[in-house]
């Protein structure tokens, strides 16, 4: 017989840190939206990609308790976004180095 020793901490997030999540999920989508109609040229898609990685992080953080979650878990949080980060990384750069053949 095994005994797992577990201890679980509860983080309690007050209504006020949900609210001040909330606005800035809000401010973020109007910036989006905002941003949508100005052409910044080839960085319409890096400041489109900027600002959704920036509202999946406070998702993650807050909705998701990653803030208050041990390094194990943040390994495995971020490996795989190391990876998107990487594959991002890799299409932005054939992207901007492609020549136009006429």
């Amino acid at each position: 017989m095994s005994t797992h020793s577990h201890t679980e901490e509860r983080h309690i997030t007050g209504n006020k840190t949900y609210i001040i999540v909330w606005a800035a999920l809000m401010v973020m989508t109007v910036v989006t939206v905002y941003v949508s109609y100005i052409n910044f040229g080839m960085l319409n898609i890096v400041i489109a990609l900027v600002v959704a990685s920036v509202k999946a992080s406070i998702v993650a953080l807050y909705f998701m308790h990653l803030k208050f979650e041990d390094s194990i878990t943040w390994v495995f949080a971020l490996f795989p976004l190391s990876l998107l980060a990487l594959l991002i990384g890799m299409t932005i750069t054939d992207t901007f180095t492609r020549t136009i053949v006429p």
